[in-house]
């Protein structure tokens, strides 16, 4: 283990542990010794099984069976998760087999940012995570279960149920992955098309049938954005089995390891060990920590990751995730990082080599328990395969297998990791710079000013952006509006980028796990709304951007920015429509991007 590591990982411990000790706590309480629904009334216990045919009544009723709560995030809208259909009528089947009982325990809220890019529901994207995490604690509240599995891929989903599921900590649970769809146009070319839409020159009608053959199956879209993202994560944390992340849907391979993951769990429950509070430790966010930032992941996690800590009793802040970056190297180039995608990462080597390279370097935490039980994570450096029709786990390559696009961390893509914190006095705020060709690392340049996204693309159709210029967009945070991905942004951005412009975005708003290669510095923090430098930043300031030092800063004097006041802009508009007006109230509760975007408050409270 590197000794920066290790610093790192005893700093984030003794910063957390009243908190976690609280965890611990609240989870010990919920522990008992037996079947937890034998512990329910008759009628309530009726009211769970009413539905159930005789045999599993009688397994229930009779029986210390163990009883699997599926949390399923399965609508037919998303092709991530359209696989999901199936899944827990299959669960319930293994189950069965194997001497247990499974029910869907809940379903909870998927929405698709890809469909709500730039459009009003977009605003509800990021809520839409804690609405999931409360829908997962609902399910899982009947007291019927003795296990949890989550059925979930996407953006906002996976970090929802895991918060969710973390309020059930003395359980064992599973994710389980449903695999990304075959790689269709590349995404290369499809951002290509995306700048030409911008500038006019392709039509609505070709844009769609673009869009159409990259997103054309069922299954995880291939980009490295959050929802792939996610799936590294659950890997790398052991929350989901190892190389099952990146299968195809219809691969041969994904039945047989859904069933192993089922049988699995099953075992845990049984045998009352490695429950969810023991895989979610320091260690194993650290892991999950050095796996985002060894391949470039999505800047989401900035925030989600930080409320996931949260949920475990555990307290990380952006400065621990520059510090790990200074040591982690990046290993990856995967889009909007590089030109391959997600199935060319898994035929590489995928997560055995990734995982397999980082504990060889002493980068990750080996001693760690995960869905497999207290094996740690060896056996995450090995690949799934196919031997008689059985599920059977492999050695992974020892050399990539292509090394333009999965890399050993003795010889890097670079030496740091593929995200930075940037510090100065308009806050803090981070940018992915494993898309940004380093040319653009640094920046000094004019501020044009924009209230919306809209405005911003407005000015551009109007041939008023044609000059080197920071853009800008503030009043984006999560109080005013949210915090709304502006991904749509960076066609406009990309395009002026393209014609020779030296272009960058500031705002306190996010980016899609997608977004790429024009600098931004995102989440900044202060936002706008709330008193933060952003909103006092006029037309034509100077700023200065040099991400490799992780600084930016808005070169006005101080006794200037004193005299200056803020004019709010009409944020009406925020409060209804789209469902909207449900949000209101909660979003002028949500905690900073850097506190973890929530609305949920202290999730630990005070144990008596």
């Amino acid at each position: 283990m590197q000794k920066g590591i290790k610093q790192i990982t005893q700093v984030i411990a003794h910063r957390s542990q009243r908190t976690r000790e609280q965890f611990e706590q609240r989870i010990a309480k919920a522990r008992v010794s037996g079947v937890t629904r034998r512990e329910l009334p008759c009628g309530n216990f009726a009211h769970g099984i009413a539905a159930c045919d005789s045999s599993q009544k009688d397994l229930l009723a009779k029986s210390g069976a163990v009883n699997l709560g599926i949390v399923t995030a399965y609508n037919d809208m998303l092709s991530a998760h359209q696989p999901y259909a199936t899944y827990p009528d299959k669960i319930k089947a293994i189950a069965r087999a194997n001497g247990a009982s499974a029910q869907v325990a809940g379903g909870v809220p998927a929405m698709c940012d890809g469909i709500t890019q730039g459009m009003p529901g977009m605003e509800l994207s990021l809520m839409s995570r804690d609405v999931v995490a409360m829908s997962t604690a609902i399910a899982l509240s009947h007291d019927m279960f003795d296990a949890g599995l989550m059925l979930g891929i996407c953006d906002k989903i996976v970090p929802g149920l895991l918060i969710g599921a973390l309020s059930f900590g003395h359980l064992p649970v599973a994710f389980i992955p449903a695999g990304p769809m075959p790689s269709g146009l590349s995404n290369p070319e499809k951002a290509k098309y995306r700048q030409a839409f911008a500038e006019g020159k392709i039509d609505k009608e070709k844009m769609l049938e673009v869009e159409s053959a990259a997103y054309h199956s069922p299954g995880t879209c291939t980009f490295y954005g959050t929802a792939n993202s996610n799936q590294m994560l659950m890997e790398i944390m052991g929350l989901q089995l190892p190389s099952s992340s990146f299968v195809n849907p219809d691969d041969p391979l994904r039945p047989l390891l859904t069933e192993y993951a089922v049988k699995k769990t099953i075992e845990a429950a049984e045998n009352k060990t490695h429950c969810l509070a023991e895989i979610m430790t320091t260690e194993t966010l650290i892991n999950g920590l050095v796996g985002l930032l060894s391949t470039g992941g999505s800047t989401n996690h900035l925030i989600h990751l930080v409320a996931i800590a949260q949920a475990a009793g555990i307290l990380i802040n952006w400065q621990d995730i520059a510090d790990l970056s200074k040591i982690v190297p990046l290993l990856c180039r995967i889009y909007p990082n590089g030109q391959a995608d997600i199935n060319h990462f898994h035929q590489a080597g995928g997560m055995g080599f990734l995982i397999q390279s980082l504990l060889a370097q002493g980068l990750l935490h080996e001693e760690v328990v995960t869905v497999l039980g207290k094996t740690g994570l060896s056996p995450y450096a090995k690949a799934a395969s196919i031997n008689d029709e059985k599920l059977v786990y492999v050695a992974s390559p020892k050399t990539s297998l292509n090394d333009q696009v999965l890399r050993d961390a003795k010889t890097p893509f670079q030496k740091t990791g593929g995200l930075q914190l940037l510090t100065g006095n308009l806050g803090r705020s981070v940018i992915k710079i494993s898309a940004v060709d380093p040319k653009y690392w640094t920046m000094e340049a004019p501020a044009k000013i924009f209230d919306s996204q809209e405005a911003l693309k407005q000015a551009f159709e109007n041939g008023e952006c044609q000059m080197d210029f920071f853009a800008v967009v503030r009043f984006q945070g999560p109080n005013a509006n949210g915090m709304p991905e502006l991904h749509k942004l960076m066609s406009v951005l990309g395009a002026l980028q393209d014609q020779g412009f030296n272009v960058a975005l500031v705002t306190d708003g996010r980016l899609s796990g997608a977004s790429g290669k024009v600098p931004s510095a995102i989440h900044m923090t202060p936002e706008a709304l709330n008193e933060g430098l952003i909103a006092k930043i006029e037309e034509g300031d100077r700023l200065k951007l040099d991400a490799e030092n992780g600084e930016l800063n808005l070169l006005v004097d101080e006794s200037v920015l004193r005299q200056r006041s803020v004019a709010l802009p009409d944020l009406s508009g925020n409060d209804g429509g789209m469902g909207r007006e449900l949000f209101t109230s909660i979003r002028s509760t949500l905690t900073s991007a850097e506190s973890g975007g929530s609305f949920l408050g202290n999730l630990q409270g005070d144990v008596k």
